[in-house]
């Protein structure tokens, strides 16, 4: 057959493509990638991205220590991951090349900016010879493009002097990449003119350098052709490109009009939960109020106190901050006071791997307090479900009068994928009613205010705004009497407490949907039960056994205390349950010990998250293939 597309230089059509770049933390990685990822969005295609950040903060250039990355999968269908492997790694130096070359798929594309291949830019990558000259690249489409000499040769007309022409160079690959596959060039020239109108120079230089990649691409004749993907079809409506953190900060935002309650925020800038911080203190215009605290203790100390003032009190951190706010939180349990509290987790112990995404705070979230102290869990599981689980776990908060923990984590904070804006009709109402009147007779016929007299359906205790009148009352983190709030250490009373603060959280169960099934529901010779940011990779491997003729389900759990009322009914449906995790197999105790099911882990702590094949290759295992 004819390749005509190679002949006539017609785009040949693709269904999906995932592409890599990487380079020095300096190069512009992050940016280039999000820039790709936001015109191919804009163009109509489904996307899932992996951005990958050095843990150091200033790696040595040119070292594998300093690579950054950006992966994006586009397509023209549904997907749910970022991409099994890379068919095209963009490698802006040898460092690059190293570092990411396993990932890439056999035989698939590398594009390489050879300028910087030079002796000592090999030294520092540990290659004894030049990659692109010793053969061991021959099973792999390798185009040798010299990114920064043509980026400096661009750029030179418009007096720039070479070290600043050179920091251009990503855009030049950003140009050649878009000429590769099709993409519209004028969202990435109107960003460029409005991200860099206050200095023009860099503005000019950086649109010559996408135009000059993007005429190399159409004209160097490296290449037999561009290709091209079209538009997925997507359920009507107005999208936008979305990652966790900043689906997160809206979503609280719009607990906060749904509550009709002003927002606050007290936090203390963390990786990788910083960016919710940032993007709230942007929306002053919506009675946002944030305080970047002197620490963690202070920022939920401070969230707290606006609690207890009648806002909707929000902490955020990731692991190491949750250890330091955890005596607060028992607080909370104790006063019975909404809170939100966000872990955007990461790689541990300690410092760990700040950078990395793991979920292995589970069991920090249950238990990691002192005494009896239960809070409810609620899990993100994409990027854009943040925005509905911000909201959720609002909403219990305000319904039940507690602290809740809401997990997501470096993988869902900073992927990203298109997300349809809900319409305000699909939003809960979750707003509050604060308690305005006394609501005890004292004997002497006297009318007071006891801040623990609960709903009995929720056994909620009522919240009163300080200083309204009538409403004096007194909380805080000793034992409490049931009703009146006079600090009791009788061993009955403290007793009833300890089970009344269990009983309400343990009621949440009967306000949550059931547990979210999908695939061969009825007949699995395997459930594949998951939590937080493996749900598309499970999906992505149930859909492929399914292919393969095996029966298996996918259970996936929003909430993890309480569970769902008829998750025990469900494990015990099937003969084989897997839990795939990033931790060592937390949820897999939680589960054992719950339900006494056979449950068995799959685990992953490697800083990145699981792939769709992994799993496959682990649920076939399973099932004895």
């Amino acid at each position: 057959m004819v390749d005509t597309a190679a002949r006539s230089g017609a785009p040949e059509q693709l269904d999906r493509v995932i592409v890599r770049f990487a380079g020095d933390s300096g190069d512009g990685m992050q940016l280039t990638g999000e820039r790709f990822t936001t015109t191919s969005a804009l163009f109509g295609n489904d996307i899932a991205t992996l951005p990958e950040f050095p843990a150091e903060i200033r790696a040595p250039a040119g070292t594998l220590a300093g690579v950054s990355a950006f992966q994006v999968h586009i397509s023209d269908h549904e997907i749910t991951t970022p991409g099994d492997a890379p068919n095209v790694l963009v490698a802006m130096n040898p460092a690059a090349l190293r570092s990411e070359l396993g990932k890439l798929e056999g035989g698939g594309t590398i594009i390489v900016n050879t300028d910087s291949f030079d002796e000592r830019n090999l030294t520092k990558a540990g290659y004894r010879a030049n990659p692109l000259a010793d053969g061991s690249l021959d099973t792999y489409s390798l185009y040798e493009v010299p990114m920064t000499s043509l980026t400096k040769e661009a750029v030179a007309p418009l007096g720039v002097k070479p070290r600043d022409a050179e920091r251009s160079k990503n855009f030049f690959a950003l140009g050649l990449v878009s000429w590769m596959y099709t993409r519209p060039v004028e969202p990435t020239l109107d960003w460029i003119e409005s991200r860099f109108a206050a200095r023009p120079q860099v503005r000019d230089a950086n649109v010559a350098a996408f135009k000059a990649g993007h005429a190399f691409g159409e004209t160097a004749e490296l290449f037999d052709h561009p290709f091209s993907v079209k538009p997925a079809r997507l359920a009507p409506g107005t999208y936008t490109n979305i990652n966790g953190n900043t689906a997160l900060a809206w979503g609280l935002i719009a607990a906060s009009e749904l509550s009709r309650l002003p927002l606050f925020l007290g936090s203390y800038p963390i990786t990788p939960a910083s960016d919710i911080l940032h993007e709230l203190s942007k929306h002053k215009d919506f009675g946002v109020r944030t305080l970047q605290a002197e620490d963690e203790i202070a920022g939920i100390g401070a969230a707290l106190g606006a609690a207890f003032a009648g806002h909707l009190g929000v902490t955020t951190t990731s692991g190491p901050g949750i250890a330091l706010k955890s005596e607060t939180m028992g607080l909370a349990v104790s006063m019975e006071l909404p809170l939100v509290i966000i872990d955007i987790q990461r790689g541990g112990p300690s410092t760990g791997l700040p950078t990395k995404t793991e979920a292995a705070d589970l069991l920090q979230a249950m238990y990691g307090r002192h005494g009896e102290s239960p809070i409810p869990i609620v899990a993100a599981y994409t990027p854009s479900h943040c925005f509905d689980a911000a909201i959720e776990a609002a909403r219990i908060a305000l319904r039940y009068r507690t602290p809740v923990i809401l997990l997501s984590d470096g993988y869902l904070a900073n992927g990203s994928e298109p997300w349809r804006l809900p319409e305000l009709s699909e939003l809960p109402d979750i707003s509050v009613t604060f308690a305005t009147e006394p609501n005890h007779t004292n004997p002497d016929g006297s009318r007071v205010f006891w801040p623990y007299l609960r709903d009995p359906e929720t056994l909620a205790r009522p919240w009163a705004v300080p200083g309204t009148p009538g409403l004096e009352h007194r909380i805080g983190g000793i034992e409490k009497e049931d009703g009146s709030g006079n600090i009791s250490y009788e061993p009955a009373n403290h007793e009833r407490m300890v089970h009344l603060r269990a009983e309400r959280v343990r009621r949440i169960a009967d306000d949550i949907p059931p547990t979210m099934l999908r695939g061969d529901v009825e007949d699995a010779e395997v459930l594949v039960l998951g939590w937080g940011s493996t749900w598309g990779a499970i999906d992505g491997a149930v859909d492929r056994c399914r292919a393969r003729g095996r029966r298996v389900a996918h259970a996936h759990l929003v909430h993890l205390n309480p569970f769902p009322r008829d998750l025990g009914d469900v494990v015990r449906r099937y003969p084989r349950v897997v839990v795939p995790e990033m931790n060592l197999g937390q949820l897999t105790r939680l589960v054992r010990a719950e339900f006494l099911v056979d449950a068995r882990s799959i685990t992953k702590v490697q800083g990145v998250p699981f792939t769709a094949s992994e799993l496959e290759a682990a649920i076939l295992k399973e099932l004895g293939d």
